[in-house]
């Protein structure tokens, strides 16, 4: 199961109902945060959610709305006595921007870990999840991110029976590990049927539509993508700096095969996304506005 959170929809400037861009996501005692932008703190304090667990920090582009959080982060992780090491994924200049930042949380009981995305595509995996990052196209070196979670076949026991594994030795095969015992050697496709569908979520913030997206995105559980403006006049002004629209997210969704799909990243002038729906679900029925704290929980199918 996959626990996931919008903790911030807004983009450029935060407002009194509105933080900035941030999500996290939850799977077996691991929690990664994709952006951090202003607010992202108390968005996950209002969520009754804990800083500890959080393992990867993932940036989509060093714009201020998407990384001014994090010192403050840094600053209350340390002062919860952390001490296993952060790992920090983004665009070239990571490790730059994350140290100047630190200029005000200089000292951490922690080590921090940097990861620069080499290239247009790359994959992480880590944890029992893999995060995939993909170059989009925004006027910064900009990246979304698919983050998935695999799940093995069902486990035969009586194909286990028959091949006569010992019966200690069938928890670390379902794990998928391979196990020696009684000088023999048994491996987890001895014992595992043909992989189930696992869960996967794609996040895409601050670009203009892209083949990458959709391709990264395909057959999504949940799609969370930008939607900066939903009215019909701000086409141009979407065009001109790099962001999208609402109706443009609702195509990309239909064109992945997305099951449900989630706007994020407003403009400061938006005020109700909700508004704009209607001609949205003409091109994508199962798209919603994302808010400040909407959640779902993503399980595996039966």
């Amino acid at each position: 199961m996959l626990d996931v959170c919008l903790l911030g929809t807004g983009g450029m400037m935060p407002l009194p109902y509105r933080w900035l861009t941030s999500l996290m996501l939850r799977y077996n005692g691991s929690s990664i945060l994709i952006d951090c932008g202003e607010g992202t703190q108390i968005a996950v304090k209002e969520k009754g959610w804990s800083f500890k667990p959080i393992d990867v920090i993932c940036f989509t582009h060093y714009h201020g709305d998407h990384i001014s959080g994090l010192p403050g982060l840094l600053l209350t992780m340390g002062n919860a006595e952390r001490h296993e090491p952060l790992t920090l994924i983004g665009p070239k200049g990571l490790e730059r921007v994350v140290n100047a930042l630190r200029v005000i949380a200089p000292e951490l009981p922690f080590e921090l870990k940097f990861l620069e995305i080499q290239g247009t595509e790359q994959t992480f995996e880590m944890n029992g999840y893999r995060i995939k990052a993909y170059k989009v196209n925004h006027n910064v070196l900009c990246y979304g991110y698919a983050v998935e979670i695999d799940r093995a076949g069902k486990f035969d026991a009586e194909r286990a029976k028959a091949e006569g594994i010992p019966l200690k030795c069938w928890n670390l095969l379902q794990k998928g590990q391979t196990v020696e015992a009684e000088g023999r050697t048994y491996t987890p496709d001895m014992v595992l049927g043909p992989p189930r569908k696992g869960i996967k979520l794609a996040y895409c913030t601050d670009t203009r539509p892209t083949q990458s997206i959709s391709e990264n995105a395909r057959g999504a559980d949940l799609f969370i993508c930008e939607g900066m403006y939903g009215e019909p006049d701000k086409e141009q002004k979407a065009r001109e700096y790099k962001h999208m629209t609402f109706k443009e997210a609702a195509k990309l969704a239909r064109e992945a095969g997305v099951r449900e799909m989630w706007l994020t990243h407003y403009s400061p002038s938006l005020t109700r996304p909700e508004e704009f729906m209607g001609d949205v679900r003409k091109i994508f029925p199962n798209s919603f506005p994302g808010k400040d704290g909407k959640s779902v929980e993503l399980a595996f199918e039966d």
